[in-house]
């Protein structure tokens, strides 16, 4: 599906035609489903490596997520997981064409919620047969006390999921587009309680439709995380795209299974804020079953989930401040100091829960609202109506967001006098010539113009729950 974008800051006026495509950031190394023997309940835990190499399993001592709802911005999410037994607390559908409770999958990757939803807030489940008694020498698998030992342990067992069902990556039956999709569920999420909010999409560019800064500024001003992936290099995507180049939206990079930055499972942008593990990922399918996958869509649950668990911790602390508690606590990787790759670091769950941070003066990866004031040259003291829908919505308990209308451009840009054409005819030649070179470039520039490859890749390790 395909947003016309009729103004840009980034980018020059002549590119303002650029088409954002969005497309849920599951297999952008070769989306595939193979068979494979049926892993143990030992063998799915010991696969999740990245709770204890990013210091989660340390951080369940401090959080495990509790009274806190976490949003998911994706393709549906089954409820019906073993895993996710009681977990889900509610959702919406704004594709138009799903489960009006959003737990149904849609769109080209329908199971890719599900993969996200079970890295995020995964319980296990108790298994239909018992295990036989580990032996003296065996390790125990990584899990939070009160965990059920079989299937799948979230970074936030204890969280709460909303569902919010998005048909991204090919034509919707119900006629919605992203552009309307996007600020609704994100509205939605914000107006039902969601502390945080995880979008696990990928676009071809770095620009957003202006239709996306009012909800995208509510969510700011509710006092809402908001975490999104980077995108994937194998998907066409070299530079991080939107939303996840938003200000003040928490931007995950992917990690290889070494701890470096991943060659084919993560961008690169200035909006990165933190790494997290991107490859041989684990998350649960629809119907029961498991999958390995890989990409930052499997990333950034892993961060939200570490949001998830300082918002429990601290339920009084600000969004930006929790944001920052992660982004301060991160260990420093490749250039010094932050840099596109890695952002501020590689995720350091522990510390997040565990260290003392200094507060912040704001967000350190900016505001949305700033950004509008800006960018979009209007006053935000200007009230302008947000995005309506016929969802239910909770009480509010902040003002509501305003969002600038765009001035007019100045006639005098435009109103050029003969004499001075004249005068300066062959510089305004050279000028024409240099705007057909921009022109060409950005016709043949595949990370702007052509739809994103999927952003991940899975392997089916079991076809249903264990017996």
């Amino acid at each position: 599906m395909h947003l016309s974008i009729s103004r840009t800051a980034r980018l020059p006026r002549a590119a303002a035609a650029v088409l954002l495509v969005l497309v849920l950031a599951a297999s952008c190394l070769g989306f595939g489903l193979y068979s494979a023997p049926a892993a143990q309940a030992d063998e799915r835990r010991d696969k999740q490596y990245w709770l204890a190499e990013s210091g989660i399993t340390k951080a369940w001592e401090v959080s495990k997520g509790a009274g806190v709802k976490v949003a998911i911005i994706d393709s549906g999410v089954d409820a019906e997981h073993p895993d996710l037994k009681g977990a889900v607390a509610g959702g919406y559908d704004a594709s138009g064409s799903g489960r009006p409770d959003g737990q149904q999958g849609v769109g080209v990757k329908p199971e890719h919620g599900t993969l996200v939803a079970t890295m995020l807030a995964g319980r296990g489940h108790q298994p239909a047969t018992p295990s036989p008694s580990p032996t003296a020498s065996a390790s125990p698998a990584p899990a939070p006390s009160g965990a059920a030992p079989d299937g799948i342990v979230g970074v936030a067992p204890e969280a709460q999921i909303l569902s919010v069902s998005t048909w991204l990556g090919s034509a919707n039956p119900s006629g919605k587009s992203d552009q309307d999709q996007i600020p609704e569920a994100v509205r939605w999420a914000v107006d039902n309680g969601a502390k945080v909010i995880n979008i696990s999409l990928g676009s071809t560019t770095p620009q957003w439709p202006q239709s996306w800064d009012a909800a995208f500024l509510y969510a700011e001003q509710k006092d809402v995380v908001i975490v999104a992936a980077a995108g994937n290099r194998v998907g066409g995507n070299i530079q991080v795209g939107a939303p996840a180049t938003i200000p003040g939206v928490l931007t995950v990079a992917g990690l290889d299974r070494k701890g470096a930055a991943s060659i084919d499972a993560s961008s690169q942008g200035i909006s990165i804020g933190v790494a997290a593990p991107a490859e041989n990922l684990l998350g649960g399918l629809p119907g029961g079953g498991y999958a390995e996958w890989a990409g930052t869509s499997g990333s950034a649950p892993i961060v939200a989930g570490v949001a998830a668990l300082i918002r429990s911790k601290w339920p009084s602390m600000s969004a930006e401040q929790v944001i920052n508690r992660i982004v301060s606590t991160a260990r420093d990787a490749g250039a010094p100091g932050k840099d596109p790759l890695y952002g501020f670091g590689v995720l350091n769950a522990e510390a997040a829960l565990k260290d003392s941070v200094p507060e912040a003066a704001g967000n350190p990866l900016g505001s949305i609202a700033e950004w509008i004031r800006v960018h979009r040259r209007g006053n935000l003291a200007t009230p302008a109506p947000l995005p309506t829908t016929d969802v239910p919505s909770a009480a509010p308990t902040l003002p509501e967001a305003t969002v600038p209308a765009a001035e007019q451009p100045s006639q005098r840009d435009s109103a050029i006098g003969a004499s001075v054409v004249i005068g300066f005819g062959v510089l305004f030649v050279a000028i024409l010539g240099a705007a057909a070179v921009q022109l060409r470039r950005a016709a043949g520039n595949p990370a702007l113009l052509r739809e994103d490859a999927e952003t991940g890749a899975t392997e089916t390790v079991e076809t249903g729950p264990k017996t």
